[in-house]
């Protein structure tokens, strides 16, 4: 076995959302794992109000945990970076890669929220507000997140669920320690470009900075690509 990856989603998603990724990682010879965070998919009947940032870093910290998983290479999607940064600062022991895809690169006290570009955030908060009862956030349309093949829409609207806006407030809580886990972004550069600062941030930090070319949804969209790029991490 050639290492482990534990992949996870993002917003609206589910585990799920690596079906496409995964069974590419494990024919190159690696241990996959893509938990679904708490409120979200088929654990959306646990949504709530008090799910935040700190329930989603106990689900990965938990998985780790219980599985005894070793030689980790951490993949966060979008939102996931924030749990990217507090697992790997919380079990920097077992974690040796930390990879963002197109993911918020964020630092002790920041809330992902607050690291959104303002006209993004504006539009997410008022979206909770008037749609989600104050703290959910709908699923976004895909077309703005580039997928635009069919059977790809298809394919994830009707796994998309609702999301905790309280993730997107809660801040960042870091003691330092994830620093010591080497770090890798990979920007997906075929459509808004929403987290091109978080990619320069990478790159003002001195991690490697790849570049895929697709929409967000690049475990949908560019499977294949995808699963290279991170092959190509592990083992460097």
């Amino acid at each position: 076995m050639d290492g482990t990856f534990v992949l996870v989603h993002g917003a609206w998603h589910g585990g799920w959302c690596w079906d496409r990724v995964a069974p590419l990682l494990r024919a190159a010879g690696h241990e996959v794992h893509a938990p679904t965070l708490t409120g979200l998919s088929e654990r959306s009947h646990l949504l709530s109000p008090q799910v935040g940032l700190d329930t989603h870093t106990e689900d990965v910290v938990r998985h780790l945990d219980v599985l005894g998983l070793r030689d980790v290479v951490l993949v966060g999607h979008s939102y996931a970076g924030q749990l990217v940064s507090a697992v790997a600062d919380r079990r920097p022991e077992v974690v040796t890669r930390r990879v963002y895809l197109d993911a918020f690169v964020g630092s002790d006290g920041e809330a992902a929220g607050d690291l959104l570009p303002d006209q993004v955030r504006h539009h997410w908060a008022e979206s909770a507000i008037t749609d989600g009862f104050g703290w959910m956030v709908p699923p976004r349309s895909l077309s703005v997140l580039g997928v635009s093949k069919p059977d790809d829409i298809d394919w994830l609207t009707p796994k998309l669920t609702p999301h905790p806006w309280k993730t997107y407030t809660d801040p960042l809580r870091l003691t330092g320690a994830e620093a010591d886990v080497p770090a890798v972004f990979i920007e997906c550069v075929d459509w808004m470009r929403v987290f091109r600062a978080h990619a320069a941030r990478a790159h003002a930090r001195g991690w490697p900075v790849h570049e895929l070319k697709t929409g967000h949804e690049a475990m949908v969209t560019a499977p294949a690509e995808l699963a290279d790029a991170l092959i190509a991490i592990a083992r460097n």
